[in-house]
């Protein structure tokens, strides 16, 4: 579970909660590589190696550090911070590092549910969640869900049992 107990109401349940896809990682683990090999490469073959003097080779590195952490740790730490959650009673979106920030949708104000999925994305068991609901926002695009498609179906399924006035939350998978 990606959400803490204490953003939910008494009585509310969790139906599905998630993060984005981990296929956003895969660009920042290349990047660290490539990075990882440039300053290896450098400081092997740089100007620093046959003079002996460490200096170059000092800034080189401290510059590629500061890619690491604005190319790989920062997306890395946007990826954890981010959570999506559908519970009996709203769509929960979280996200930020510093400064976080959400978004909540009542189930019942959600008027439409659908799924968009590319072929990377079917080849990866993730797609985009697009919730219309009733407010100014319009559309909510969730980007990079996985299994969108069982999330599109258990909202649909709570939208469907709050329209014939079941109990909320009833999962019938």
């Amino acid at each position: 579970m990606v959400i803490s107990q204490d953003e939910l109401n008494p009585g509310e349940r969790i139906v599905w909660s998630t993060r984005t896809h981990g296929k956003v990682l895969v660009l920042p683990v290349l990047t660290l590589l490539v990075i990882v090999a440039v300053g290896a490469a450098f400081q092997a073959l740089g100007p620093d190696s046959m003079t002996g003097n460490g200096t170059v080779v000092l800034v080189v590195w401290l510059l590629l550090a500061v890619l690491v952490v604005w190319r790989v740790v920062w997306p890395f730490l946007e990826w954890l911070t981010s959570s999506y959650t559908i519970t009996d009673r709203r769509l929960i979106t979280r996200h930020g590092v510093i400064t976080r920030t959400g978004h909540d949708i009542p189930i019942s104000r959600i008027s439409d549910v659908a799924s968009e999925r590319d072929l990377l994305d079917r080849m990866l068991g993730c797609g985009t969640l697009v919730i219309s609901d009733a407010s100014e926002f319009g559309q909510v695009k969730i980007y990079d869900i996985p299994r969108v498609q069982d999330s599109a179906k258990q909202l649909s399924q709570l939208l469907h049992d709050l329209h014939r006035g079941e109990p909320r939350g009833h999962e019938g998978h």
